[in-house]
């Protein structure tokens, strides 16, 4: 370790412990207090800091993000089992669990509970020793979960290490829910759907599936939260019971369940169950009933368990807010990537508090699954208590006026066609010019990626289109200086930076230009595949599918999407506008495997295990000698590289007859040690 002076350790010891607090604020009780730039500005001098004397704490912030995707999550045992809880569905169920509790204890007078909202998430235990997190793990079958540490300490609702109280456990179990709020939710599905992927069924599914990811980065990229209300073993500390430890965890700044409440008597529990249930529709989470625990841990030890839940809790589930409405209309949203998205227009109805009108119908498998048409009456219920979506059609009301809604032959905004591949579900409209799709598709035709236009991020894209500057990729190379100083945020020196960012842009490869226009399913290396087998960009118009089949590697999905791209008349004026322009399109790739023999031309592989270099460094080295890197096995994979502790993939390969080599067999396999030495 580097010899760092004092004050910098007190620095880096102040700013993760400033920066934990404010994640606590922001994140736990929703209250910040500093700006998102001054937070920045902290976390980026820890960073810096830490990375200059390597000295990083175990809390420290930084260590949220940047942990290596796992090949497959190892099984961890729960101390002491997590158990499922027992359902009421009536009041006078809750009635009887009382009276079986005062029964059990042989006690007359009114026993006291707590009452809590029951969140609907992923359940979690979280061991933290001497205070830091050192474990989290899935509930599994209850004794048994997968080991999601690396995961679990990129949601900064979680705190690394407990702090704050003056009680710090020598080893605790805290049990909990990771859940995601409604909003959050939304967000993700619409995201999911513009991008034709499957819909989350519910917040529960998101949440599960958010965690439950091979790659913690995409764990990072979801805002999920925290709910603790339990304790599993515990050393070096004791709580008299339930309310005792949940006000442990408030000190502790741990997010704990949102109105847990203490009363004596089962009908001041039932008072708690009417009032959650009375704000339910106004939480920002999904609740679908309430958790009833006998507080005292001494009475929960006497009470004990069954086969699979404690005598102690029970859980209170609440009715689904359903109602019946008319479908006047179906329609089409087009996404910012062009899905195409039905929804219906309902006769408004009140369900739980809330007139709906709307709701998606998700895709036209969904129609055609529950036979729903124009006109159709309909049960309606309000997914977490806010987003609608149609349960049933009630055929028995049908008069025979129903209409069918079919799958559109043109975008609804803008009047192209559309394509949808064989086996998708999704929709799209393939034009360049629909203004649903328009911001995203210059954001990503000016990536790094693609035509590499610095300073034409996301915001300042946002910001031209808003001012009607750029409403197509033509329109890129239409700016000039003086359109920029006109706005916000561009003095003379940026708006010129852009305009020479712009101008260098127009020289440019076939492979960063076909990645550029956002052809569906065509990615950087489909992009490099089409531009060695196609000289010149022009070659490409009106390609039939057919010709771009023949290519190994290119499946019936791109083979379609190309065809469909270069079949638009609409497109294909804009690449001649674009020539026109001043855009000089280059292919230095055409011909590579026929010029130049690639020792890996035209085979895939997918790896499993630990090998001796990094993941992403022999993807890299492998594709740059001809081959695909794949990230999972499939009948196309031609070799498994298997390294130490292989994961599921090697019983796939193994089923579906794939070879499999070792790292040295892929060196031996490529004589170009001379090119290559950093991989030797």
């Amino acid at each position: 370790m580097k010899d760092i002076p004092s004050s910098i350790k007190k620095e880096i010891e102040k700013l993760t412990d400033d920066i934990n607090y404010h994640n606590y604020r922001y994140y736990v009780l929703d209250a910040p207090l500093i700006a998102d730039e001054e937070y920045d500005r902290l976390f980026r001098r820890l960073s810096d800091l830490e990375g200059k004397y390597e000295y990083v704490l175990p809390d420290s912030p930084t260590r949220r993000v940047g942990a290596a995707p796992l090949d497959k999550f190892e099984k961890i045992k729960h101390s002491e089992a997590m158990l499922s809880l027992d359902n009421a569905f009536s009041y006078e169920e809750v009635r009887e669990f009382d009276k079986r509790i005062r029964r059990l204890l042989d006690n007359e007078r009114e026993i006291e509970y707590t009452v809590e909202p029951k969140y609907d998430g992923l359940a979690i235990e979280l061991t933290y020793r001497d205070g830091i997190l050192y474990k989290a793990s899935t509930r599994g079958d209850g004794y048994e979960g997968e080991d999601v540490t690396q995961n679990i300490k990129t949601i900064n609702a979680i705190p690394l290490r407990i702090e704050s109280s003056d009680r710090v456990p020598d080893e605790i179990d805290i049990r909990g829910e990771i859940y995601m709020n409604l909003d959050e939710f939304d967000k993700l599905n619409r995201l999911r759907e513009d991008k034709g992927e499957p819909l989350f069924a519910n917040p529960r599914n998101a949440a599960a599936g958010s965690v439950r990811q091979l790659d913690p980065s995409i764990t990072a990229s979801r805002r999920l939260f925290l709910a603790a209300y339990g304790v599993g073993v515990a050393r070096g500390i004791t709580f008299k019971g339930q309310w005792d430890f949940i006000n442990w965890l408030k000190k502790s700044r741990f997010p704990a369940p949102l109105a847990v409440s203490r009363v004596n008597g089962i009908e001041k529990v039932i008072e708690e169950i009417k009032k959650i249930e009375e704000v339910r529709k106004d939480l920002p989470f999904e609740t679908d009933g309430a958790v009833i625990k006998v507080d005292e841990f001494s009475l929960q030890q006497r009470l004990g368990t069954k086969t699979r839940e404690p005598r102690w809790a029970m859980a209170f589930k609440f009715k689904a807010h359903q109602g019946t409405t008319r479908i006047k209309d179906i329609r089409g949203s087009v996404g910012r990537t062009g899905v195409i998205t039905p929804f219906a227009v309902f006769e408004p109805v009140r369900i739980g508090g809330v007139t709906v009108s709307r709701s998606t119908l998700h895709n036209w498998d969904e129609i055609k699954r529950k036979e729903i048409k124009i006109g159709d009456t309909v049960v309606v219920e309000r997914a977490g208590d806010v987003i609608p979506h149609v349960i049933m059609v009630i055929k028995e009301k049908r008069t025979g006026h129903e209409k069918d809604f079919p799958i559109p032959d043109k975008c609804p905004v803008c009047g192209s066609d559309v394509s949808r591949e064989e086996g998708e579900v999704a929709v799209r409209c393939v034009s360049l010019y629909c203004p649903a799709q328009v911001q995203e598709k210059i954001g990503h035709f000016a990536s790094r990626g693609g035509m590499d236009i610095e300073g034409l991020g996301e915001k300042n894209v946002e910001l031209l289109y808003s001012r009607g500057l750029i409403n197509n990729f033509e329109d890129v190379y239409r700016l000039k200086i003086e359109d920029l100083l006109k706005l916000p945020r561009f003095a003379e020196k940026s708006a010129q930076n852009l305009i020479d960012a712009i101008e260098k842009s127009k020289k440019t490869t076939l492979a960063k230009f076909l990645f550029a226009i956002g052809i569906i399913h065509v990615g950087e290396y489909a992009a490099k595949l089409l531009a060695k087998n196609f000289e010149r960009l022009d070659d490409l118009y009106h390609v039939k599918r057919e010709q771009i089949g023949w290519i190994k590697q290119m499946g019936e999905k791109i083979s379609s999407s190309v065809s469909s791209f270069f079949s638009d008349e609409k497109n294909l004026g804009t690449l001649k506008t674009l020539k026109s322009l001043g855009l000089t399109v280059t292919n230095p790739d055409y011909g590579a495997a026929f010029k130049k023999h690639l020792p890996l031309e035209g085979l895939t592989f997918v790896i499993t295990g630990t090998i001796p270099k990094s993941r992403k460094e022999v993807e890299t080295f492998i594709e740059s000698e001809g081959g695909h890197a794949s990230s999972s096995v499939s009948r196309s994979t031609d070799y498994l590289i298997v390294g130490n502790d292989p994961g599921t993939k090697l019983e796939k390969a193994r089923s579906l007859g794939i070879a499999t080599i070792s790292y040295t067999d892929l060196l031996k396999m490529i004589d170009s040690r001379t090119r290559h030495p950093r991989l030797f």
